[in-house]
């Protein structure tokens, strides 16, 4: 077996026994998760993800080993921006505390399916029209500035949201959203509850954000095993973060700032090669890991001066 075989068969094994663990032995049908659990369950996944860096480096390489982690804290960086749209579709839809954590659970199950689809999409894409990564550059670029400048998040609105419109016109669906129940007969009909509903946008809303983040990820590497572990391994953490931050997500609001520098920098990285200028992986990891640390620490420094 080659090194890139083996790299795969042990993230799928360690895939697996984490979601079995954290997912499934730590999640219960109807819990609330505090703060304190959230922060324990956060740290699993960060752990693991540099865990499996270090096994990248040893098995694959350094430069295979680099480009993993350029692509997880960028992933990781932009999934923070989906909380902040997570939060808005729960208290919209009024979902009670005690079965937001197995809609989230069921939601980002669905998200990495539908990931996963699109990243093989995207690399078929790219295989057959190389040109299509300068677009993908394009794309990031306008992104970039878009929001450095626009607040989008403001913008959401759940009930204008279009998955919302389509669910309403092709499914019967109730106002129940207490039950914990995914469907439920009313009059000997079936509908859908406000949980599924709200299950379905999840899982919609981290595609809609995958549009920017993974031809990101094919800025920093072609790598189809760097691409597809960095991504999934992003989005298992979005659940415990998503208990961290729910009510803290303003403390960090400079955050934003530094994932447009990063897509800018990551889209002119892209454009720059049409011209042979080929920037080494180390410099974009350095890149990623300024703007999000400098952003966290300017956010805390801006807080501090506000108290």
């Amino acid at each position: 077996m080659s090194a890139t075989e083996w790299t795969y068969i042990i993230f799928l094994i360690v895939l697996v026994l984490s979601i079995f663990f954290d997912l499934g032995l730590l999640s219960k049908k109807a819990k609330s998760i505090s703060i304190k659990h959230a922060f324990y369950q956060t740290l699993f996944w960060v752990v693991l993800a540099f865990a499996f860096f270090v096994f990248v480096w040893i098995e694959d390489g350094q430069v295979t080993g680099l480009e993993y982690m350029s692509a997880y804290l960028m992933e990781w960086g932009l999934s923070i921006d989906n909380i902040f749209v997570f939060i808005l579709i729960f208290s919209y839809f009024n979902i009670p505390a005690i079965h937001v954590n197995r809609v989230l659970l069921l939601g980002i199950l669905l998200a990495i399916v539908l990931r996963v689809i699109f990243i093989t999409v995207g690399i078929a894409l790219v295989n057959e029209f190389y040109w299509i990564l300068y677009v993908f550059g394009g794309i990031l670029v306008y992104t970039g500035v878009k929001m450095f400048f626009v607040n989008t998040e403001e913008e959401f609105d759940p009930k204008e949201n279009a998955v919302y419109k389509i669910l309403k016109k092709v499914l019967p669906i109730s106002h129940d959203h207490t039950s914990g129940k995914f469907t439920q007969r009313i009059d000997g009909k079936k509908y859908y509850t406000l949980l599924f509903v709200v299950m379905i946008m999840l899982a919609a809303t981290d595609v809609l954000f995958a549009f920017d983040s993974i031809p990101a990820v094919f800025a920093i590497t072609q790598n189809k095993m760097v691409i597809y572990t960095s991504n999934i391994f992003a989005v298992l953490g979005l659940r415990s973060l998503f208990f961290l931050l729910k009510n803290s997500i303003e403390k960090f609001k400079y955050l934003k700032e530094g994932i447009a520098i990063i897509l800018v920098f990551i889209g002119l990285k892209m454009l720059i090669e049409f011209f042979g200028i080929d920037l080494h992986i180390a410099i974009s990891l350095l890149v990623i890991v300024l703007c999000l640390g400098g952003a966290v620490l300017f956010s805390i420094f801006k807080n501090k001066q506000h108290n």
